[in-house]
């Protein structure tokens, strides 16, 4: 590798001389609302932490703290570093479209290990709290407020605003786990794919956050969530997410998917804010990269937003076929009613009862039961961050009440579908079905007749006709989960 060039790069708050295979930075004698670098001796001290805590992950990159001296014998603290190989950079990686695959691997290795030993304490505790992740989010509201209108799209920061208060609403038992879990760690604060360093003898991650412990303290999900952000507008989505997914794997760390979400539109909108910022200083590309990094956090808040789906019809008209599908492909909470029923009252899934239309376990007091159960597991995932799919027959308006009085009090969004399917269509396949015996449910066209004639009206209900091929119906259903918001009109799902 041939000699890297001498440069010097100027920061707000440092000068850093880029010589040979050394690198050193001077801090500023400035004084700032976030730091105080006035004084030589608070200074020496901000070099010293620096060391200390970049030494965390990049052990032999930060040799200690020097000094240059003046003829008088003054001596100017300085942080002196090994020089890593610009071309080595993870940013530098993708830029040039190469395979980052088994870096990221490596990388979220290293980080698993790495927050696994970071300090914790009811202190560092406290950045996990509801309220200050809150807190948070309602200060990068606050700053980015100057900006909307001028730079960034009016519509898109005031849905922003609206799905992150929502997720923040409904989520504190979340964020009180995480907190229990001991998910809130003293971590980097400030990860870049700029200052990580894919080297053959593994990564070295660089530049944490130095001079104010609170912005290296949070969810460790956050700490990583950063840099999947940064690979992400760096273009590499599929790293990103290749990075959160092995960091869950070494860090044996779980998490719903929706908080991930969360914390990747948190450092999306905070990134925005400092790029509106570099626009006002005249960077003539900011502005559209400010727009663009606002567009990504919130599509991570659109993709993170917990959803209650009802899924209900008669018997026969596919609507249990449709509920799997809808949380197989997505990965979200199913309950079905029918197996529900069955746990509670002692039955395996698939005995059948020998009970005729509500009698026995199918009686009102089974039932109630059964949908009261039902409902608070979805209520509980809700809290949680999961979004949650209910398999019933919902024929009652009391349940759909109840129901969208979970979905309300946990800020989760209310999808309500309901299966038909001709009657000749349903017949068949509840004949089908009880020939196999491999399905809980026991009703047969008697049941759904008398249940045609019981059933409350449903018209708050997407209409999804279930005769198509089940797979057709599951991608038009996905599609109209996925892409559009509770609040548009309501339209009735029907083969085109």
């Amino acid at each position: 590798m041939t000699e890297q060039p001498a440069r010097l790069v100027e920061t707000h708050t440092a000068v850093v001389v880029f010589l040979g295979d050394r690198v050193i930075k001077v801090k500023k004698p400035v004084r700032m609302a976030f730091l105080d670098f006035s004084t030589r001796a608070a200074r020496r001290r901000a070099c010293e932490d620096e060391v200390v805590l970049n030494r965390r992950l990049a052990p032999d990159v930060y040799l200690g703290v020097g000094a240059l001296v003046d003829p008088g014998g003054e001596a100017e603290p300085v942080v002196v570093m090994r020089r890593m190989p610009d071309e080595r950079r993870l940013a530098a990686l993708v830029a040039r479209g190469e395979d980052v695959g088994d870096h990221v691997r490596r990388l979220a290795r290293r980080l698993a290990a790495f927050h696994a030993t970071a300090a914790t304490s009811p202190e560092i505790d406290r950045a996990g709290e509801p309220a200050t992740v809150r807190g948070l989010w309602e200060a990068s509201f606050a700053q980015v407020a100057p900006y909307v209108g001028r730079i960034l799209d009016p519509g898109t920061e005031a849905r922003t605003e609206e799905l992150a208060r929502s997720y923040l609403a409904g989520r504190e038992p979340l964020l009180r786990w995480r907190v229990q879990r001991g998910q809130i760690r003293d971590g980097h604060g400030d990860l870049l794919a700029d200052d990580v360093f894919c080297l053959d003898d593994g990564p070295r991650v660089l530049d944490c956050i130095e001079f104010d412990p609170g912005l290296r303290h949070g969810d460790v999900l956050g700490d990583v969530a950063f840099l999947a952000m940064d690979l992400e507008r760096l273009g590499a989505a599929d790293a990103a997410a290749a990075l959160l997914r092995a960091y869950a794997e070494f860090s044996a760390e779980t998490h719903p998917e929706s908080l991930a979400h969360l914390y990747i539109a948190y450092r999306a909108h905070v990134r925005a804010k400092v790029t509106c910022l570099r626009s006002d200083q005249g960077e003539p590309s900011a502005a559209a990269e400010a727009r663009r990094l606002a567009a990504l956090a919130l599509r991570h808040l659109e993709a993170g937003r917990c959803r209650l789906v009802l899924v209900g019809g008669l018997p026969g008209t596919g609507k249990s076929t449709l509920a799997e599908g809808i949380a197989d492909r997505l990965g979200w909470l199913l309950v079905r009613s029918d197996v529900l029923r069955k746990q509670l009252a002692g039955l395996p899934d698939r005995a059948r009862a020998g009970a005729g239309y509500r009698q026995g376990i199918y009686a009102e007091k089974s039932t109630a039961r059964t949908y009261q159960e039902m409902i608070d597991r979805a209520r509980r995932a809700l809290r949680l961050g999961e979004s949650v799919v209910l398999d019933a027959s919902w024929t009652d308006d009391r349940w759909r009440l109840l129901a969208a009085h979970a979905a309300e009090t946990t800020a989760s969004e209310l999808v309500e579908l309901r299966c038909e399917a001709p009657a000749a269509v349903a017949a068949e396949r509840l004949a089908l079905r009880a020939a196999a015996g491999l399905d809980p449910s026991d009703a047969g066209p008697d049941t759904a007749a008398r249940m045609a004639t019981d059933a409350d009206p449903w018209p708050s209900a997407y209409v999804v006709d279930t005769t198509p091929a089940a797979g057709l119906v599951l991608d038009r259903v996905l599609h109209h989960l996925l892409a559009t918001p509770a609040a548009a009109p309501r339209p009735q799902l029907v083969p085109g």
